[in-house]
């Protein structure tokens, strides 16, 4: 049988609220990163789209030759790498479903999405972040009561 956690001392409250503080920041950083990225991935694709449609549909060189050039498509691959683990990262730190994650990763893909879901991320980290913050700050002070018990155990 587990037996009840002690009430929290002042200073495992002080380390939960540091903690919370900590993952405050932590998951601000995430977002501006994904932000960012999303906006960079959306451009790069917009410009890998208008090369495809002037080398494939208007063919403008002749034979689809490349237009703009084969690098577009190289940067935003690389680029698309980066915005993949932005998404991993914000995911991770919001604790989101795997249902969200797939469609921050589609958005990379399909031109103009990742401009509208980042929007959508932004509402959805707002709505998310403080029962979010909430349980970083439960956890820690949960860990800081047993680790507690566990020391006063061991005396």
């Amino acid at each position: 049988m587990a037996s009840a956690l002690p009430e929290p001392t002042r200073e495992e409250r002080e380390q939960a609220q540091l903690a919370r503080e900590g993952a405050g920041k932590k998951s601000a950083i995430a977002l501006l990163f994904y932000k960012v990225m999303a906006y960079v991935t959306g451009f790069w694709l917009l410009l890998l789209v208008v090369e495809m449609v002037l080398k494939y549909l208007v063919d403008v060189n002749g034979n689809h030759e490349p237009v703009i050039g084969t690098w577009v498509a190289i940067v935003h691959g690389m680029i698309y790498v980066v915005y993949v683990l932005a998404v991993f990262n914000l995911w991770s730190v919001m604790r989101w479903s795997f249902s969200r994650m797939i469609y921050l990763i589609i958005a990379g893909v399909v031109p103009v999405l990742s401009f509208v879901l980042e929007r959508k991320a932004a509402s959805w980290y707002r709505e998310d972040l403080p029962g979010a913050l909430d349980a970083v700050e439960g956890r820690a002070l949960r860990r800081a009561q047993i680790s507690r018990l566990k020391s006063e155990r061991e005396r």
